[in-house]
């Protein structure tokens, strides 16, 4: 395997690995293959995280072809220090999403596992684009295995309500993406079209773009990929789809903030006047999205609908890391995104275990789950406690950088955010209880098993990595770092 294509292996090893999953009938065979493909793709992602120099600010592994020469567009691909992490993880999701559907899949295992790699690839591209239209084709690619997963797998009476819903946000705020990635393009040709079109995000950042054309580019952008993130008022679609589509959906679609992902790569470097101009935006949507969440939450008597909620107000702290535009907030920010993959992705997979077992993740269904699954019980509350930032989990050290950048630019929002992580404590805790503590009184619950070996190997897995990385948060910060740094000076 040469060294100059790993990614482009990264990326279409899912869709090789959906290939040759028709070609095997057996339950065993497919769910085998599947977790194979995660793997390796899991395998090149850390070759990558080894040979990647952090140290070096600008994109590496870069690939480079042209792909449609009468517009300019190329397939083009690399990794900075922003995105080098989310490849490793993202495949560690994937394939705890696998293990996680391993008993639970049997209805079309083999569509199941073809449309969850496809999904893999395409968010694996998301990381890795450098084209701006190539970047639109990966986004765009996420809807069609998220319509299918949702609808036909969901666990609730309106799972096709909820895959309607969530395709129609994001084709539209799609959109307003497409308009801001042409605009972008023309104003880079500056009248000489097609000759000098460009869709390449190198060449787009060298630019300098008048004022009123970065105000209508940030607001595109914010449309299209605040939709994406679930920000206030952009929010209604996420805990549809957490009630009504397959816990193990929701735990990618919550553990991978892509529209916050977005947020970082495009708005603030292609439009960092109007970034700035409107910072209180983006400092007022952050909190707003902390304090919403949080109170919506402490009302909700369901685990998944709770965990949504929790979701959206975790969103909008990294927005308000973001909106500071100092070291300690973006490389906060940067953290906690990578934060979801393995608190939120963690959490949603034992949440899906606790509705396999028991039919129901309502608290007037559950109590006492902790009497005859106390694993399940234990790694659910480690889960929580790093939701919540408690100290010497990964959730602290990300929300201690964000408070830290906050409080020196937005007081008030700091002051808010503080709040908002009283509140998480409060309506966790709360739901813990009802849930897991107190006597067993449903037979369902009585008579369910604890986590099965490969569920706590997964489990334990993201654990202590949740662990490791609060302990010693030193090796992602220095990962991020020079690429943050890099994103600073665009400001």
């Amino acid at each position: 395997m040469n060294e100059t294509s790993l990614l482009s292996w990264l990326i279409f090893s899912p869709f090789i690995g959906a290939t040759a999953l028709w070609f095997f009938k057996s339950l065993a065979s497919i769910r085998q293959i599947a977790l194979i493909t995660s793997a390796i793709t899991l395998i090149i992602s850390l070759f990558l995280l080894g040979h990647f120099d952090n140290t070096n600010s600008s994109f590496q592994f870069i690939e480079k072809a042209l792909w449609i020469p009468t517009l300019n567009i190329h397939y083009f691909i690399g990794i900075d220090g922003i995105s080098i992490l989310f490849l490793p993880l993202s495949c560690l999701l994937f394939a705890g999403v696998i293990i996680a559907s391993w008993t639970s899949i049997t209805n079309l295992p083999r569509l199941y596992y073809s449309l969850l790699l496809c999904l893999q690839g395409s968010i694996l591209g998301i990381f890795c684009a450098l084209d701006t239209i190539l970047f639109f084709l990966f986004w765009e690619m996420t809807l069609i295995p998220l319509y299918f997963l949702i609808s036909l797998w969901g666990v609730g009476p309106n799972r096709r309500y909820a895959a309607v819903k969530y395709t129609l946000f994001m084709l539209t705020s799609g959109v307003s993406l497409l308009f801001a990635f042409v605009i972008l393009a023309f104003t880079h040709a500056d009248g000489h079209i097609p000759s000098q079109l460009s869709f390449d995000y190198l060449q787009l950042l060298d630019i300098t773009i008048p004022t009123d054309i970065q105000t209508t580019l940030f607001f595109l952008l914010l449309i299209g990929f605040g939709a994406k993130a679930a920000l206030f008022p952009f929010h209604t679609w996420l805990p549809t789809v957490a009630m009504e589509g397959p816990a193990s959906i929701a735990a990618i679609m919550t553990g991978l903030k892509l529209g916050l992902y977005g947020f970082i790569r495009f708005i603030v470097p292609l439009a960092p006047q109007a970034s700035q101009t409107y910072h209180w935006l983006l400092a007022g949507l952050g909190v707003i999205g902390i304090l919403f969440g949080a109170i919506v939450a402490m009302n909700q008597s369901n685990l998944r609908r709770m965990l949504a909620y929790s979701s959206i107000s975790h969103a909008g702290l990294v927005l308000l890391g973001i909106s500071a535009f100092n070291i300690q907030g973006i490389q906060g920010a940067i953290y906690q995104l990578l934060n979801f993959t393995l608190i939120a992705g963690g959490i949603y997979m034992l949440t899906g275990f606790i509705h396999h077992r028991t039919g129901s993740t309502d608290t007037i269904s559950l109590g006492g789950i902790a009497n005859t699954m106390p694993l399940l019980a234990g790694f659910y509350l480690l889960f929580g406690f790093a939701g919540m930032g408690i100290p010497g989990t990964n959730g602290f050290i990300a929300e201690y950088l964000i408070l830290l950048s906050t409080l020196q630019t937005h007081a008030g929002a700091g002051l808010a955010a503080l709040l908002g992580m009283v509140l998480s404590a409060s309506y966790f805790m709360v739901i813990y209880r009802n849930a897991f503590l107190g006597r067993c009184t449903n037979p369902v619950i009585i008579d369910a098993i604890d986590l099965r070996p490969r569920e706590l190997a997964i489990i334990f897995l993201f654990s202590t990595l949740i662990l490791f990385t609060g302990f010693y948060p030193g090796g992602i910060l220095e990962i991020t770092k020079s690429a943050s740094y890099a994103w600073l000076s665009r400001l």
